[in-house]
């Protein structure tokens, strides 16, 4: 029976995996008692022990465990911004190409950002068929559920007394120096990095991201560009949909729960959106983290998950 590790397994992330593996009868899950939840050697001893662990940590303190890890068999998932982009870890996306047996194949592996996944899951493919350029700008909007700023920022959602501006969608990393720019830009292939507009509205798991584009831009329809997802998203949890609106909306909670993600083309001949929605917690977070655990176990990669 595999041996497997949350560290970090209080916060949402770390939840949602336990709870998604409580009932697998193909793991042994390495509980830490809560007064030793964070002390050193005991995390250690887990690490050591475990044949998978997964790192649902600050990115300060996912370095300190990989560093901790060292000399023992584990393979690590690392939830964090930490590893993502790092030399000698595999960017855990399988449906990119070539990535499922790499990920297999690894014993680290960096899982992808809530918005990162919706922006490289529409893009990628769209650079792979020479629709789009390197040095191409791009913009991109995401909205997210507040489940996604953790614990603090969902008691403060979550409140009897919550401020009257978290009533609203409010948009964040206005700066441009948001932490997924990095991923978003390198695992695409991407020269610049995209005008990025993340917004948390008051809802609880759920993501939409939009990437807007000109027809011209492609050198492409929305037709050809529906085909070129059909044709890449043939295996794994990202599935294409056509016209999957609710009476000409989108619904950015559509896929709460879930462990899956739909990628859809909107538009006319000039302007297409190209739309990507998925539960932050889900195929943006834990259920992307144990699909990875799956293919590292050489099961169904959708083993123990909501699709």
């Amino acid at each position: 029976m595999t041996k497997v590790f949350i560290d970090g397994s209080a916060g949402t992330t770390g939840l949602r995996i336990h709870e998604r593996l409580a009932d697998r009868k193909d793991i042994e899950l390495l509980i830490l008692p809560d007064e030793l939840r964070k002390d050193t050697s005991a995390r250690r001893d887990a690490l050591h022990t475990a044949d998978i662990a997964f790192l649902c940590l600050p990115d300060d303190a996912a370095r300190e465990a990989v560093a901790l890890a060292e000399g023992s068999s584990v393979a690590i998932i690392d939830t964090s911004t930490a590893h993502r982009t790092v030399e000698g870890w595999e960017y855990g996306f399988p449906e990119l190409y070539g990535r499922r047996k790499r990920i297999a194949d690894s014993k680290r592996i960096g899982n992808p950002g809530c918005h990162a996944s919706g922006f490289i899951a529409l893009v990628e493919p769209l650079m792979r068929a020479g629709l789009l350029k390197k040095n191409v700008n791009l913009s991109c909007f995401s909205l997210t559920g507040y489940s996604g700023g953790g614990k603090k920022m969902i008691a403060e959602y979550e409140s009897d007394e919550r401020n009257t501006l978290l009533d609203s969608p409010r948009l964040y990393g206005i700066t441009q120096q948001h932490k997924h720019l990095k991923e978003m830009t390198k695992i695409s292939g991407l020269d610049n990095p995209p005008i990025f507009c993340p917004i948390v509205a008051p809802y609880y798991a759920g993501m939409e991201v939009t990437v807007p584009v000109h027809a011209r831009t492609l050198g492409a329809t929305i037709t050809e560009v529906a085909e070129v997802y059909k044709n890449y998203y043939k295996n794994g949890l990202v599935k294409f949909v056509d016209a999957a609106d609710e009476g000409g909306f989108l619904a950015a909670n559509a896929l709460e729960g879930r462990d899956d993600m739909q990628i859809t083309v909107c538009g006319n001949a000039e302007r297409i959106l190209l739309v990507a929605r998925y539960d932050n917690l889900g195929k943006g977070a834990s259920g992307a983290a144990i699909q990875n655990m799956n293919l590292l176990l050489g099961v169904d990669e959708a083993t123990g998950l909501v699709v």
